[in-house]
């Protein structure tokens, strides 16, 4: 994905932030076992965690924000799981939706919409539609979406371009290729952080985390917030990012 100019925004000028960080959003069945809590609860809470930080994101002059927040391999979870973390998100939406669009966040959905249920295709298309012109912070949602299938679509595109006489194969590079993934526009993240201990990326975003810097936090998503987002930013700030040369400086 090739690292497009971001757009003017209108928050504050916060030199030291990350243009862009990704959250794996991991932990919240972990946070809700750990009070002897149902898995429901956990992923309320992570509702509520993700309010704050899209909030402090803007506050903190970052001017994208991905969050994963379902994966095409949740499907494996239990249907009644699965039907939580649905109805979590036609709530967020409809909730949410009119707070984003007044504090003008830009939402994006990644993913598969293919499949989806007919209402849930429909929140998300709203969802695009009414903030496309916002220009604060852009939400950018991983639904439904795993990176190797991203990958393995846009290798499809341009196989059929290749098929139909429209491009030469020769021409086929990494900069075609990343042309050809779900938000082209959208820059690589600088930053990847994962919750709750675990270090990996679990097929998330692995084309654009070529040269992303990953933090991970041993907390619960539930329990992150601003505190814990500018803990991970000062970490990013302490790196030099080399990009196979000379060093970088980690500030946007």
């Amino acid at each position: 994905m090739p690292n497009a100019a971001a757009p003017v925004t209108e928050g504050p000028d916060r030199s030291e932030a990350p243009a862009h960080v990704a959250i794996i959003m991991d932990g919240n069945g972990r946070w809700a076992a750990a009070r002897g809590l149902p898995r429901a609860e956990g992923h309320r809470r992570g509702v509520e965690a993700l309010r704050r930080v899209v909030r402090a994101s803007h506050e903190l002059g970052i001017r994208y924000l991905t969050i994963f927040s379902f994966s095409s391999e949740n499907w494996s979870r239990p249907a009644s799981e699965i039907g939580d973390l649905f109805g979590l998100l036609r709530r967020f939406i409809r909730n949410d939706l009119a707070t984003l669009h007044r504090d003008g966040v830009k939402v994006r959905i990644i993913g598969e919409r293919e499949g989806l249920e007919g209402d849930i295709c429909a929140l998300l298309n709203e969802a695009e539609e009414l903030t496309r012109d916002n220009t604060r912070l852009t939400l950018v949602v991983a639904f439904n979406y795993g990176s190797r299938q991203e990958i393995a679509k846009a290798a499809q595109k341009l196989a059929r371009e290749v098929a139909d006489g429209r491009r030469d194969p020769a021409s086929i590079d990494a900069e075609a290729l990343g042309a050809h993934l779900d938000a082209p526009d959208i820059p690589d993240p600088d930053l990847i952080i994962r919750t709750s201990g675990e270090q990996r990326l679990s097929n998330f975003l692995m084309w654009q985390a070529a040269y992303s810097e990953l933090v991970f936090v041993p907390i619960h998503w539930p329990d992150f917030d601003k505190a814990a987002l500018e803990s991970a930013i000062a970490e990013f700030a302490r790196r030099e990012r080399r990009f196979g040369g000379l060093v970088a400086k980690t500030a946007s």
